[in-house]
């Protein structure tokens, strides 16, 4: 029987593959995942090295970027147009590293998949190395860490240095095993288990490897590769704040295991710091200043409502955040809900208490009953979602 026809540059048939005229062709057997944002730069030579590392293995790169401004999706076009082993996978509308990454997986038939960043800082010459451990079939993950011996943290600052291996210790109590470098964004995972794990994935942050051990149910099989951890050569860092915070939703999703709602956990944590704040503004106005209870105790309040707002806005609804006269707005709004709350935690923990509850009980379940009121509400009328920022 006759072949049917292919598309330009490919083959069809067995030895598509092994056609050493065109390298890569065929039956993929890995996909290297480029998360980019503003990397036009870095495109051509990224590609050019991963070429030379990968020579021999049936390989693409899907580089999936989130419309930067920058052009670098035309850079990956212009590229394809010459090789057909770049791909780009344009997302407008959104944006985020682990959501990047896991398109980009779902994306593509091969049966191994790379994550590596597009500022070239993780080696890929150690790529074929990871690739013949995932292939043993013994493992599900092979991570680039750079914590092991024969690794390194490269030219990071103190500061970041310190940031990861903390973050390393607190990633580790929600992973569902043991690794040195939690926090590292090169990594080769099997489409097996990707797929055993992707529905059950936050998709947030800047952390996918985190979300994967963390994801799955069962002990992860995991093998760990030594690399140094280049710097930059052009470009710019994307580590901010909102990476930290990304980070922060993460560790609180898996921790709660998704059952109550990240945000509302937050919201209550941010609370907590709230009523602490509190009391140490009653304490010092009370006793230290001797002002009286009453003028004290609404100091306290109005301090302790002002701080909750600021940070919820920086934090919990971050991603709808208010801004000029719509926070002031956002804040009087705020006042007004939290002070019903008061009114109803009050009510309900009275109630409580002459039916015959204990007293720390009935305190306990106005809390509770707040809390869930004052999230409610605000999410509604604070920070609603329809509004423009």
């Amino acid at each position: 029987m006759a072949e049917s026809p292919s598309p330009a540059g490919f083959r069809t048939g067995a030895s598509a593959s092994s056609d050493p005229e065109r390298p890569g062709f065929g039956s993929i057997q890995l996909a290297v995942v480029i998360p980019t944002l503003n990397e036009r730069e870095n495109v051509g030579p990224m590609f050019a090295g991963l070429d030379k590392a990968l020579a021999g293995i049936a390989w693409e790169a899907i580089f999936v970027d989130d419309d930067s401004p920058d052009g670098t999706a035309v850079a990956v076009r212009e590229l394809g147009q010459r090789d057909p082993r770049a791909r780009i996978l344009q997302r407008v509308g959104r944006r985020g590293l682990s959501s990047a990454c896991i398109e980009g997986i779902l994306s593509t038939a091969a049966p191994f998949v790379a994550v590596s960043d597009g500022d070239m800082q993780h080696d890929e010459t150690v790529l074929p190395r990871m690739l013949a451990l995932a292939q043993t079939g013994r493992f599900d993950i092979v991570i680039g860490s750079r914590n092991i011996e024969g690794g390194s943290m490269g030219d990071f600052a103190a500061n970041r240095v310190w940031l990861s291996n903390m973050g390393s210790r607190i990633s580790n109590f929600v992973c569902k095993c043991r690794v040195s470098d939690p926090m590292s964004g090169y990594f080769l995972v099997t489409q097996e288990f990707f797929q055993s794990v992707a529905r059950r994935l936050t998709g947030t942050g800047f952390k996918i490897l985190v979300d994967l051990l963390a994801s799955a149910e069962r002990p992860v099989r995991v093998a760990e590769v030594p690399y140094h951890f280049r710097a930059r050569r052009m470009g710019v860092s994307k580590l901010e704040v909102n990476v930290e915070l990304e980070y922060l939703f993460l560790l609180v999703d898996k921790f709660a295991g998704g059952v109550i709602p990240t945000r509302f956990v937050v919201f209550v944590l941010v609370g907590s710091l709230g009523f602490v704040l509190h009391m140490a503004v009653l304490a010092a106005l009370h006793f230290e200043s001797r002002a009286s209870f009453a003028a004290a105790q609404t100091i306290a309040t109005f301090t302790a409502m002002t701080f909750n707002f600021l940070l919820n806005n920086a934090v919990t609804f971050r991603d709808r955040q208010l801004r000029g006269w719509r926070m002031l707005h956002g804040l009087l709004v705020f006042y007004a809900a939290c002070s019903l709350g008061a009114l109803v935690n009050v009510s309900f923990a009275d109630f409580l208490l002459k039916a015959g509850l204990a007293w720390y009980l009935a305190g306990i379940c106005g809390l509770a009953i707040t809390s869930v009121w004052n999230y409610a509400v605000n999410t509604v009328l604070t920070w609603r979602r329809d509004r423009p920022v």
